[in-house]
């Protein structure tokens, strides 16, 4: 992924504009990340949710997935093309378009949420967590999951090392403690924000709003990523996942 100047006033246009690009290439069966370990560890932690809000739902897969594990689910999104391609596919969730920073529901009114690959795209986002500690009951869940702060530092990427001998292939960390914000072409033509915080920012935030960290999980790339992504292989030791699972507190 490479960085992009595009006009800061397009941004909250990217997802509207590229929606397409999620729902073909993480969906349904087409991203062994989301079907082998993503989907998985979010059944895993809203077992036995029965009222599930499902912030940043995109398509809804996720919100599909809580519902036939027997929840009422809600899943909001602000891009209007994912609610209305959520909508389509249904499953029995309930869709709206908000943003995570305002959630047009009742405080206390849910006991589970899950926020996936969602929060690296967020600005406002001590507002966005204040917004989950009020939603959610007291005892409530927070299945909190990002691409790993790790690898969403500026200018981070692989680096091809012919000095050393044997020449190596690694993963560049850059300057992990500096928020920062860029535009990645992800894909010819497809362009996202993306927002670099360090892990520290998010769980001191999670805590200042009674969402208190109970399990935290960096699983290895799993085999299908693998297979797909040869080059990954060489630090496959790397974790391309953050799963936080928080209790909010009574």
């Amino acid at each position: 992924m490479t960085p992009n100047n595009k006009p800061a006033s397009s941004k909250d246009a990217l997802w509207e504009d590229h929606a397409t690009w999620w729902q073909d290439g993480f969906t349904e069966g087409a991203d062994p990340e989301y079907t082998e370990q993503i989907l998985p560890i979010a059944a895993n932690l809203l077992a036995g949710a029965k009222r599930v809000l499902d912030i940043g739902t995109g398509e809804g897969q996720i919100a599909r997935l809580a519902t036939a594990g027997g929840a009422a689910v809600v899943g909001l999104d602000p891009t209007w093309a994912q609610v209305e391609e959520a909508t389509r596919r249904g499953g029995g969730a309930m869709y709206s378009r908000a943003g995570a920073a305002e959630l047009p529901v009742r405080s206390g009114s849910f006991d589970a949420a899950i926020a996936c690959l969602v929060f690296e795209h967020i600005s406002a986002v001590d507002e966005a967590i204040s917004e989950v500690a009020r939603v959610l009951e007291p005892g409530g869940r927070f299945v909190f999951m990002l691409n790993h702060p790790l690898l969403q530092t500026p200018n981070a990427g692989w680096i091809d090392d012919q000095v050393l001998d044997p020449p190596e292939q690694y993963w560049r960390i850059g300057p992990y403690l500096i928020e920062d914000e860029s535009i990645e072409e992800v894909q010819k033509d497809v362009f996202i924000r993306f927002i670099h915080r360090p892990l520290s920012r998010y769980v001191n935030a999670l805590a200042d709003n009674g969402l208190l960290l109970e399990q935290m999980m960096e699983p290895a790339p799993p085999p299908g990523f693998l297979a797909k992504a040869t080059m990954y292989e060489a630090a496959a030791t790397i974790p391309r996942l953050l799963v936080l699972s928080c209790r909010k507190s009574v």
